[in-house]
């Protein structure tokens, strides 16, 4: 496996976007200590008939079909042995590495109670028949392989690194805080020896970790379709099929190219990259096959459980349901244009419209769609918003970085890059 195809952004790390992300991290890390100082309560309007709102509802059901620009990728490269793709693999694991692992992380924050987390671990307190134990299974599981499959971008950073920095910030701090220069220098340096070491060895089993994250995604995003089947007298029935499980799948399949294509467009933008028209265009012209199929699948659904005459009501939830088809359909009709497929901008608003309505429709059964009954209405606080809001600066903040540390980004041949302050 080759590691040359990638390389560092080399650039500043401390720009104005830097800071603005880094303040609404803080401001949202900062609520975070709240709900868990003085309880959900003084940080959410959730409730016995909202048990969870936007922070499940984006950052784990959502959050992960916009985290699977990896899986999808990954199966285009390895299932499908498209390999002019594979300089695309890094970026795409990093994103999913970020939405997985705050997905998670959401979750702990919306239950509580992080110390009884070790009895996931504890095979006796499992509910085996439970669709939210396998998602937990999965999701934690994937997390892990994720951060393998990324390994490689910090091992061969730690092999080419001559620790420039850290000398110069040895010498300057020379005998303070207890540094000693040539014993932190001699440690820095068999950390190396152990990155050359390290990289042969996993670059040969990391074909099966590969595979395991290809798996993972598949039983779990269906499964969170799942959750929803038990909920037959709440979710309403534009929403609530036999269906949901291969809908979710799909669902985030297409999302998933559509993310990955969006997160090159704005990182070349962003960074004053050339844009990556050939392996985009690639992405593109699945994508509204993928759709294509997901729209019939709903529409001959609808069509067999008598539920057309729902989405053409044209009242509060059939408004919702049109627009996450009309953005769905709209953008897959757009990328059949070859000449369309070719165009930087046209790619970055199709994959935008597409991630919008595939988004949509997960909010949809998840939130708009769903109805405890009477008496119990549901909007997310302010400080609910602002949580969701620092999660997803953070996992901007944390690519923005670390494409600047380690080679993630496509190999530019024959180009430097420098990211203007």
């Amino acid at each position: 496996m080759s590691h040359d195809e990638y390389q560092i952004h080399k650039a500043k790390i401390l720009t104005p976007s830097f800071w603005v992300l880094l303040t609404l991290t803080v401001i949202g890390f900062a609520l975070i200590g709240v709900r868990f100082i003085w309880g959900i309560g003084a940080v959410s309007n959730l409730s016995d008939g909202y048990p969870w709102g936007i922070w499940i509802t984006y950052d784990v059901a959502t959050g992960t079909a916009i985290a699977c620009g990896g899986y999808a990728v990954a199966i285009l490269i390895y299932i499908r042995n498209k390999m002019h793709y594979h300089p695309l693999i890094r970026s795409a694991v990093l994103t999913s590495l970020f939405g997985y692992g705050l997905a998670g992380f959401s979750v702990m924050v919306d239950v509580g109670r992080p110390w009884n987390a070790y009895n996931f671990f504890v095979p006796s307190q499992w509910q085996a028949n439970s669709a939210m134990f396998e998602v937990a299974l999965c999701v934690m599981a994937y997390t892990t392989v994720l951060a393998i499959e990324f390994l490689p971008a910090v091992l061969t950073r730690l092999q080419e690194t001559n620790w420039s920095r850290a000398r110069a910030f040895l010498e300057k701090y020379h005998g303070r805080f207890g540094l000693d220069t040539p014993v932190v220098l001699e440690k820095l340096e068999k950390l190396r020896q152990r990155a050359v070491w390290l990289q042969p060895k996993l670059d040969k089993v990391l074909i099966f970790v590969i595979v395991l994250g290809i798996t993972l995604p598949t039983m779990h995003q269906s499964s969170l379709g799942s959750l929803l089947l038990i909920a037959s007298t709440k979710l309403h029935p534009l929403w609530h099929t036999g269906f949901l499980p291969l809908l979710f799948l799909i669902n985030c399949m297409f999302i998933g190219y559509s993310i990955a294509i969006l997160e090159s467009v704005i990182s070349s933008f962003g960074f004053k990259r050339p844009f990556e028209i050939e392996q985009l265009s690639g992405l593109a012209s699945i994508t509204p096959y993928l759709t294509t199929i997901w729209l019939c699948v709903v529409v001959g659904d609808l069509v067999w459980r008598g539920q057309v005459a729902n989405a053409l009501r044209f009242d509060f939830y059939s408004a919702f349901f049109l627009l996450e088809f009309a953005l769905v359909a709209s953008g897959s009709l757009l990328l059949f244009s070859k000449k369309r497929r070719q165009s930087p901008r046209w790619l970055f608003i199709t994959a935008v419209l597409i991630v919008l309505g595939g988004a949509l429709y997960r909010f949809n059964v998840y939130l708009i769609g769903f109805n405890p009954g009477q008496g119990w209405r549901y909007f997310p606080s302010l400080a609910e918003l602002m949580i969701t809001v620092g999660i997803v600066a953070f996992e901007i903040l944390g690519y923005q970085v670390l494409v600047k540390l380690f080679p993630v980004l496509p190999r530019l041949h024959g180009h430097e890059v420098v990211e203007k302050a």
